[in-house]
């Protein structure tokens, strides 16, 4: 159940950052699964910091979201400066 809560706030972070940075966003499936995988990287750095806020759900959720919203910016700066942004 915790990978799920991590991976919805990292696609919802992903989208969130592609509202945010519009100049960098990749479209809102692509928001989503570059914010999974962002999500479940900064999970695993929370963890990996044993991170402890007193609560699992706000690591979980804060993770996932800064790491969504972390790695769509990534993604779509990339995409950017290859050539493949607007």
């Amino acid at each position: 159940m915790d990978w799920i809560i991590t991976l919805i706030a990292g696609a919802v972070g992903g989208n969130i950052g592609g509202a945010l940075f519009k100049n960098l966003s990749l479209g809102t499936v692509l928001n989503s699964i570059a914010g999974i995988l962002g999500g479940a990287g900064g999970m695993s750095l929370m963890n990996s910091l044993n991170a402890t806020s007193g609560s699992e759900l706000l690591n979980q959720l804060g993770g996932g979201a800064v790491g969504g919203t972390v790695v769509m910016a990534v993604v779509g700066l990339i995409k950017k400066v290859m050539g493949g942004g607007k």
